[in-house]
């Protein structure tokens, strides 16, 4: 993140998906981002056998943009994704979001 000029907020995440809050520097390209953060994060997890099971990342991923002032509300909501997800699932919690921000999706193309 620091090497892309781009700041992290919080990251969290539980078994199958993780979150992050940052800014994007608008010299970064988002897809550029997202791929730095899975490779150098693949290399990182593998070298360290931390998580024996790991093979690599998804190759989707989703993003959503906020408005700075709901900045503090969103840390709060990925700082308790242990909670949340005892609740509602990895997939629904995906679908919910992309119907509340009006995104248009085919489910046969969800993870």
């Amino acid at each position: 993140m620091k090497n892309k000029n781009c700041r992290l907020y919080r990251i969290n995440g539980v078994e199958d998906h993780i979150h992050i809050v940052c800014d994007l520097h608008p010299s970064i390209a988002l897809a550029d981002l997202v791929k730095d953060i899975k490779v150098s994060s693949s290399i990182w997890i593998k070298e360290r056998g931390i998580y024996p099971l790991f093979s690599n990342w998804a190759e989707s991923y989703g993003a959503f943009t906020l408005s700075i002032r709901e900045k503090d509300t969103i840390i709060k909501y990925v700082m308790n994704q242990q909670e949340h997800h005892k609740k509602e699932s990895s997939r629904e919690e995906f679908i919910r979001l992309l119907k509340e921000n009006g995104v248009d999706f085919d489910e046969k193309y969800l993870v």
